[in-house]
């Protein structure tokens, strides 16, 4: 996967976040979706350069769970109503294929590994 998708991404959790009522409780959430809904793609990057296998599966874990918490805080606004299902529908499917294209990419590399060399045997 390449990192402008998750970059996009953060980008449209921001205009939610700008969207956002300045209540105190649309004050309180927008704190929390910026920081969250932001964290994804610094993380995956950071993961791209990894030193090792481990290394790359703990930065791609900590994406994938900003992901998560996003999903969460975006699940709040519809919940409490704080922004129309409408307005939030397409940043919700976007957040949840995300989610699973990274859990996927946590599982391929924490379930690989090193193949057996025949040429050894």
């Amino acid at each position: 996967m390449n990192s402008d998708r998750l970059w996009r991404f953060a980008a449209r959790v921001a205009k939610v976040v700008d969207a956002l009522s300045n209540t105190r409780t649309g004050r309180h959430v927008a704190a929390q979706l910026i920081r969250c809904g932001t964290a994804a793609p610094p993380n995956y990057d950071e993961g791209r350069v990894a030193e090792s296998r481990t290394d790359f599966a703990h930065k791609i874990n900590i994406a994938l769970k900003e992901l998560v918490e996003t999903e969460g805080w975006l699940k709040f606004i519809t919940i409490a109503h704080l922004m129309p299902n409408k307005r939030l529908a397409l940043v919700q499917d976007e957040c949840s294929q995300l989610c699973r294209i990274l859990n996927s990419s946590v599982a391929t590399s924490k379930g690989r590994k090193s193949p057996k060399r025949t040429d050894e045997q």
